[in-house]
């Protein structure tokens, strides 16, 4: 989700900096980490007054805000947020858990739910290309 994240910054001409954490390895776990995001889950972002924001779609609606991207008028502004809760929803739960499984060597694990998994991001996608 963090691509999502740097590619609202690049539009928007904002810098950052990235500190790479490894999930795998724990680093999301630890006590300091914990403090900016409780879950201790990527992403996260840290404000330069200390203050952190956890989950991409947070994020994406803090750096949004008073651009273009983030709309003033109630409905236009909603169906943002419609969007972003169907990938959190939808996309999340199929198409993001199977590149998870793939990329963590998981599929055979998942073996009695890959089928189901695949066939609702199928649908998924359809949604999206349909709205596309």
């Amino acid at each position: 989700m963090l691509g999502r994240i740097r590619q609202l910054c690049a539009h928007l001409g904002l810098e950052y900096q990235t500190e790479w954490v490894s999930i795998f390895e724990g680093e999301s776990h630890t006590d300091d980490f914990r403090k900016m995001n409780p879950a201790g889950a990527v992403p996260v972002l840290e404000l330069d007054d200390g203050r952190s924001l956890a989950e991409s779609n947070a994020i994406l609606l803090y750096l949004g805000e008073g651009t273009e991207y983030l709309p003033h008028d109630a409905y236009q502004r909603a169906k943002v947020c419609q969007w972003l809760f169907f990938e959190a929803d939808y996309v999340q739960s199929t198409i993001a858990t199977l590149r998870h499984w793939n990329l963590t060597v998981k599929n055979e694990r998942n073996e009695g739910q890959l089928a189901k998994c695949r066939s609702g991001a199928l649908g998924v996608l359809a949604i999206l290309d349909r709205h596309l």
